[in-house]
């Protein structure tokens, strides 16, 4: 028996780049794609606004557990079933991470091995 279809995603809110030096790639795209700086965590998360997302660069410890390259992250109203889901559909959930006031992201490999994470924003006032 399969679990419940799930809402879809609310839009892509990120597509990131799992970077060993995160600091050294945003002086590239910063100079040579030209991209805005929306915010960043020292030298750990660089975060650009382009168009309606973001495309930002993670360090390793930032970064998906086992990513490399490309990670998208879509932005979800609630975890409701999702491992479930995830497994059922050949998936694999790699784990989930609190973010504090950010919110909390799922990992998930799809069945090719691409790492994908969903994102639940904090609600507000949350601490």
């Amino acid at each position: 028996m399969s679990a419940a279809q799930p809402a879809a995603p609310r839009r892509l809110q990120n597509v990131y780049v799992a970077a060993k030096q995160p600091r050294q790639l945003h002086a590239f795209y910063a100079s040579a794609l030209g991209l805005p700086l929306k915010f960043n965590d020292g030298d750990r998360w660089f975060q650009y606004g382009v168009g309606n997302t973001n495309v930002s660069l993670a360090c390793l410890e930032e970064a998906a557990p086992a990513a490399s390259g490309l990670v998208m992250v879509f932005e979800v109203d609630d975890f409701d079933g999702a491992q479930e889901r995830i497994a059922d559909a050949g998936g694999e959930v790699l784990g989930m991470r609190d973010m504090g006031d950010h919110g909390m992201v799922l990992s998930l490999r799809d069945p090719e091995g691409n790492i994908v994470q969903l994102f639940r924003r904090s609600p507000p006032g949350a601490t």
